[in-house]
């Protein structure tokens, strides 16, 4: 497993962005994939974005697409989410995950084994 450290969220008005970082500890970070999920109140966590190990593939939930970015450096053990064209829909904890597990699907949480705590994303109307 690895440590996962979430920054970055914060309130904006619609139609801004924002950068979420997810910071990793204890391991190799480039041993593992690295998912992005969010939660809603009321709603159920909800697949946002992965990285392959490298870099080299990301997916996205079809609801971001264009829109948000996911990107990794893994000299400095991190993975970024540029999130632009907020909406009000994008309001959620937003959690980091790491899985070494080879392959995709890389959308269900299940797949995943070390998680952060979250930061929170509030965008206004």
């Amino acid at each position: 497993q690895v440590q996962l450290v979430e920054s970055g969220g914060g309130l904006v008005q619609a139609g801004g962005s924002l950068r979420l970082s997810c910071a990793a500890s204890g391991r190799t970070f480039s041993y593992f994939a690295v998912g992005w999920f969010r939660q809603a109140p009321g709603k159920e966590r909800e697949f946002v974005a992965a990285i392959s190990r490298t870099g080299s593939s990301t997916w996205y939930v079809g609801s971001v697409k264009g829109r948000f970015t996911i990107s990794r450096d893994n000299a400095k053990n991190a993975v970024f989410l540029q999130m632009n064209s907020l909406k009000p829909e994008d309001t959620a904890v937003y959690c980091c995950a790491a899985t070494g597990q080879l392959g995709p699907p890389y959308d269900s949480a299940y797949r995943y084994d070390s998680w952060g705590q979250g930061t929170q994303v509030t965008v206004s109307s």
